[in-house]
């Protein structure tokens, strides 16, 4: 009776042996690698102690701050300096933060956290990680490295564009300084589509882009371009090679240089004339309207690469002790003190530049009116004896400006006379590209020695976005050389290469509308579908009472109950809230483009064609093809559920114990 007694035993525990890691890890009782244990067979007192799977042959970071200036280098990215001063010019200047800063809280730093939790507990990529924490849901990774593939593709474009600038930089005067003279024989003329805009604006559409007047006209490749961005994925795949054993030490500069140009930017603007208006304009309180609450959400959303996976990699190789709580909440803040550093040297630039563009307005204007004093179109009794027109000051311009439509009330639109108010200048709202490469570099050709500030900012740019790209890369590669054993070199070139030749699409003359195209449909709602199915995975499915434990076993204490809720309520609410309103913001919105229109020399909205449109919706549609996909495939028992892709190393350590314990048993 004792003897059939063991074989039963032997037999239930077998049955445990067979039993997939993922299986034996799902189990009511979180697993604890440091303190928890594993009853086999129901023999009590025997017991295995699963340790961290920490010599499993995976790299590691060579020290905390590499690892930290990884982070910070994918988090803080171009959207910093120029989409977070646009959302706040254009959302209630100093107000915005406040709603910037309550969703920082209440969906940056819990899901940040949550990210970096998972990674460093699974250490695995994106596709390791949910197929651990919920095999229907794996998707979710793969998702992940779709929408990194399309940002890659666009986002290394910007940087090509930047090295392009660069290398421009070296000379004086700076080649968008002033615009082109067309010589026909004696006669000089200056270029007709330059003086309609501006030079800044000219070079950058004209001799930067070459751009054509609409998206069906692909206008062949652009050769320099296609060179930049040919230099652009060198860059990216000797920092990407070997892995964070490469990128790790190319983050020491790509992160920390920027901070050093901001400076030094910072303090330069300070001493520009007009720079205290820029940044009063800034802190000046506005009204708010719901929408700021949607764009404040989205800002944090992408500005601490939420659901690219990049995040979760970079974590996946820390030690399974490292305080990764501390790392969201330091993190998070370098970000949101980055975005307000970036915003006050660009307020301060443009209130530089909104003050040059007052005082020619003045001038031109005055020039009008004198023309009219001399002429007899207007009386010089309209005049204010103390006003000396070779030193027109902004105020007394508005004086005379009051007193001529006064008086001339019936006739005044005829003058043609601007107001030329500073607050209107302050008010123009430039983001992206049109920040950067234009209003940007038009206030760099005022400043002294502008080869050398703009050899600068475009450096910086340069960094940022490389940041940026080796997260994103990272977010590609480290979820495939998890699952599948490739040569990493191998394997990194390859992924460039490709990148490279698919980019091309980006360096036609039209390649700018693309850009456009795949910033505005490639990731928005597939990253907010991939995270808010992250946090219900995590929170709902494997459990917030769970993963708190697994969160003390890791870390050695409990996580305080704020983030309890966050994860279990708050956050999934604000994320639906958030979904929401983009698909209703995409439906009322007609999708389109600003094309630029040569004749006119300026940009005008067009809808998108047919094909285009499709094009649009079909990105959508890629990105998020394989939530649905992976869900139907592992219901149905289609494919495995991936767990013998968990690591090896464990799987063995693990499976050794049992049979260890069930030798010892049957003695």
């Amino acid at each position: 009776m004792r003897k059939n007694s063991k074989v039963t035993q032997r037999e239930h525990t077998s049955e445990h042996v067979t039993e997939s890691v993922a299986d034996l890890l799902a189990h009511e009782a979180p697993l604890d690698y440091k303190n928890s244990s594993l009853n086999v067979g129901g023999v009590p007192g025997k017991k295995i102690v699963l340790e961290p799977p920490e010599n499993d042959g995976r790299p590691a970071w060579n020290s905390k701050l590499q690892y930290i200036l990884a982070q910070v280098g994918f988090s803080v990215g171009l959207g910093n300096v120029w989409r977070f001063p646009y959302l706040c010019q254009k959302n209630g200047g100093g107000a915005y933060l406040v709603p910037y800063f309550i969703l920082l809280i209440l969906i940056g730093v819990p899901l940040f956290f949550l990210e970096l939790a998972v990674g460093q507990k699974i250490r695995r990529g994106s596709i390791g990680v949910w197929n651990y924490v919920c095999p229907q849901l794996g998707g979710i990774g793969v998702s992940s490295l779709m929408v990194c593939g399309f940002v890659g593709l666009y986002y290394n474009v910007i940087i090509g564009w930047s090295i392009f600038y660069f290398f421009q930089s070296f000379q004086y005067p700076l080649p968008w300084a002033e615009c082109p003279i067309r010589r026909n024989g004696s006669l000089a003329i200056v270029e007709p589509e330059c003086e309609k805009s501006s030079a800044t604006t000219y070079f950058w559409y004209r001799q930067t882009l070459n751009t054509t007047s609409t998206i069906a006209d692909s206008g062949g490749l652009n050769v320099k371009m296609t060179l930049s961005l040919l230099v652009a994925w060198i860059i990216v795949c000797l920092a990407v090679i070997r892995g964070i054993a490469s990128s790790g030490k190319v983050m020491y500069f790509s992160s920390l240089f920027p901070y050093v140009v901001l400076f030094c930017f910072l303090v330069r603007g300070l001493l520009l004339k007009g720079a205290v208006d820029g940044i009063a304009h800034m802190f000046t309180p506005k009204m708010l309207e719901p929408q700021v609450w949607r764009e404040a959400a989205t800002q944090v959303f992408f500005a601490l690469g939420l659901g690219f996976g990049g995040v979760i990699a970079f974590s996946s190789y820390n030690k399974i002790d490292n305080n990764c709580h501390f790392d969201a909440v330091l993190v998070s803040f370098i970000n949101f003190v980055t975005s307000i550093l970036a915003t006050l040297v660009v307020f301060a630039v443009l209130g530089f530049k909104a003050n040059l563009m007052n005082e020619k307005c003045v001038m031109e204007n005055g020039e009008k009116i004198l023309g009219y004093l001399n002429s007899n179109v207007l009386s010089h009794d309209l005049i204010p004896p103390h006003v000396n027109f070779s030193q027109l000051s902004t105020v007394d311009y508005a004086e005379i400006y009051a007193v001529i439509k006064t008086v001339k009330e019936g006739s005044f639109a005829e003058l043609s006379l601007d107001p030329c108010v500073l607050e209107d200048e302050l008010n123009k709202s430039v983001q992206g590209t049109g920040l950067a490469f234009i209003a940007f570099t038009e206030a760099m050709t005022h400043f002294p020695a502008s080869p050398f500030w703009s050899v600068m900012f475009f450096f910086m740019l340069i960094n940022l976005g490389l940041g940026s790209m080796i997260g994103t890369m990272t977010g590609i590669t480290t979820p495939v050389l998890d699952t599948y054993k490739v040569q990493k070199e191998l394997f990194t070139v390859c992924c460039c290469i490709i990148a490279f030749f698919c980019g091309l699409l980006f360096v036609q003359r039209s390649g700018n509308y693309f850009v456009t195209m795949f910033d505005d449909y490639s990731a928005g709602l597939p990253l907010t579908v991939v995270v808010i199915l992250e946090n219900v995975s995590v929170a709902w499915i494997y459990g917030t009472k769970r993963f708190m434990q697994d969160l003390e076993d890791m870390l050695g204490f409990r996580p305080h109950a704020f983030y309890f809720y966050m994860w279990k309520y708050v956050s999934p609410c604000c994320l639906i809230v958030l979904i929401t309103a983009t698909v209703i913001e995409m439906a009322i919105s007609p999708p389109g483009y600003n094309a630029w229109v040569e004749e006119l020399a300026q940009e005008r909205f067009q809808s998108y064609p047919p094909w285009a449109l499709a094009m649009c919706f079909s990105l959508i549609v890629v990105a998020m093809l394989p939530l649905p996909v992976v869900f139907i495939a592992r219901y149905f028992n289609l494919m495995s559920d991936g767990s013998n892709k968990l690591s090896v190393s464990y799987r063995k350590k693990s499976t050794h114990d049992v049979f260890r314990v069930v030798g010892e048993e049957a003695q």
